[in-house]
C-alpha cells in the first residue's frame, strides 16, 4: 500500500511539475526570432519596432515596411493577460493587409521589456495609445480594443474612423473577480504564477475601482463606437455592452451580438470579426 502511494504521489508531483514547466512557457513573452519564425509559417511578414512612452519600452508589431498612405489604418490594442500576438492572424491576413495598415503592439509589462510592470492604470494605457498613433490621420484609423483593450481604447477623446470594441470590460458593477485570482492574493502560491499572470492579476484587482473613474466621462468619446460581444461571456460580461448602449445615443454606438459566444470571440469568430472591419473599412 505504501509502495503504491508513493507512486501515486510521484506521478502527481511530475504531472504537476510538467504542467507548470507548460504553463510557464506558454505565458512567457516570444523573442522576436520566435515571433518572426511564427509569421513565416503563416506567409506573413512581420516588422518588429521598439517604442519609449516617457521612461518605458515597449514593442509594436507592424505588418507592413512603411505606412501607407492612401490607405486607413487599424490599430489593434490586447487584453490581461494578453499579448500583440492575440492579433497574428489578422495581422496575416491577406485581404485585410490589402485594405488597410495593420499595427498591434504590447502593453507596458506584457512584452520582453518590463515583464510584469503593469501600471494598473487605463489613463497611462490610453496616453500611450495616443503617442504611438500621433503620427496617423485619426480619422482614417480604426482603434480595436479586446476586452481590457477596451477602455483603453474607449478612453481616447481623438476622432477616430470607428472604435471597435471586443468584449470590453467598461462597466465596474459587472466586472467579476475570479476565484483563481486566489493563486495571487495567497502568497503561498503566487510564486506559482508567471510574471504575466500576476501582471494580470494586479489589473484584474484594480480595474474594478479604475473604471469608476471613466464611466461617466464614456460619452465624451467623439467617434462612432461598434461594441461586438458574446452572449455566453462570463469572463467579461455582455452586460458590459448593454450598459454602453445605455450611455450612447443610437447613432453613434451598434452592437453585435455573437450567439453562444464567450470570451474568446477574438479567436472563434475570427471571420465574423474580419469581416465586420472589411466593411468597415469601406465605409465612408
Amino acid at each position: 500500500m505504501k509502495i503504491v502511494l508513493k507512486i501515486v504521489i510521484l506521478l502527481f508531483a511530475l504531472i504537476l511539475g510538467a504542467l507548470i514547466v507548460l504553463f510557464y512557457r506558454f505565458s512567457s513573452p516570444k523573442s522576436d526570432h520566435e515571433i518572426q519564425k511564427e509569421f513565416i509559417k503563416k506567409n506573413g511578414t512581420v516588422f518588429i519596432k521598439q517604442h519609449q512612452f516617457k521612461d518605458h519600452h515597449y514593442r509594436v508589431l507592424e505588418f507592413q515596411k512603411e505606412i501607407d498612405t492612401t490607405l486607413p489604418t487599424i490599430v489593434f490594442v490586447h487584453g490581461s493577460p494578453g499579448s500583440a500576438l492575440d492579433f497574428k492572424r489578422y495581422g496575416a491576413d491577406v485581404d485585410l493587409n490589402k485594405s488597410a495598415n495593420l499595427i498591434t503592439y504590447e502593453r507596458v509589462g506584457y512584452g520582453v521589456n518590463e515583464t510584469g510592470n503593469v501600471q494598473e492604470s487605463i489613463a497611462f494605457e490610453t496616453q500611450l495609445l495616443d503617442d504611438l498613433v500621433k503620427g496617423l490621420t485619426k480619422r482614417n484609423t480604426i482603434l480595436v480594443g479586446y476586452s481590457y483593450g477596451g477602455p483603453i481604447a474607449l478612453a481616447s477623446k481623438n476622432s477616430y474612423k470607428k472604435i471597435v470594441l471586443l468584449a470590453p470590460a467598461v462597466y465596474s458593477k459587472v466586472e467579476p473577480i475570479p476565484w483563481i485570482l486566489n493563486f495571487y492574493k495567497w502568497k503561498a502560491t503566487r510564486w506559482l504564477l508567471p510574471d504575466i499572470w500576476r501582471a494580470a492579476s494586479k489589473e484584474k484587482l484594480s480595474h474594478k475601482k479604475d473604471l469608476r473613474n471613466f464611466e461617466d466621462s464614456w460619452i465624451d468619446n467623439p467617434s462612432g463606437i461598434l461594441s461586438i460581444h458574446g452572449d455566453s461571456d462570463w469572463i467579461v460580461p455582455y452586460e458590459n455592452s448593454l450598459y454602453l448602449i445605455e450611455k450612447f445615443p443610437s447613432k453613434q454606438f451598434e452592437l453585435v451580438t455573437l450567439e453562444g459566444a464567450g470570451h474568446g470571440l477574438v479567436w472563434s469568430h475570427f471571420k465574423e470579426i474580419k469581416n465586420k472591419l472589411l466593411q468597415l473599412l469601406k465605409d465612408e
